[in-house]
């Protein structure tokens, strides 16, 4: 039950993760895996993948296919409207945290 919730929880702190990304360069979703690994989120290409193409449908990431070792690999920048949505996240997350760091 507990991991459920704070699944729950992380999901909003990975949709901010692949915003500001894709932001800095173009990312692609087993990149991505691993920069979330390392950041602490076990989260599988099964879970990532739909969150990037929900992502791309919402306007929030742009999608280029190109050709990578062979096959066609998908980068996502994020878009200006992603770029929008990000800042009010910053915002709302440092508030945040000043509010909890204690």
């Amino acid at each position: 039950m507990e991991e459920k919730v704070l699944r729950k929880l992380f999901l909003g702190f990975i949709h901010i993760h692949i915003l500001h990304h894709a932001k800095e360069q173009p990312i692609f979703g087993a990149w991505m895996v691993e920069e979330l690994r390392d950041h602490g989120y076990s989260i599988s290409p099964g879970t990532l993948y739909p969150i990037l193409h929900s992502m791309e449908r919402e306007g929030l990431l742009s999608r280029e296919d190109q050709l990578a070792e062979g096959k066609i690999r998908k980068y996502y920048t994020t878009t200006e409207k992603g770029e929008s949505i990000l800042v009010e996240a910053r915002k709302k997350a440092y508030e945040l945290f000043k509010e909890i760091k204690d």
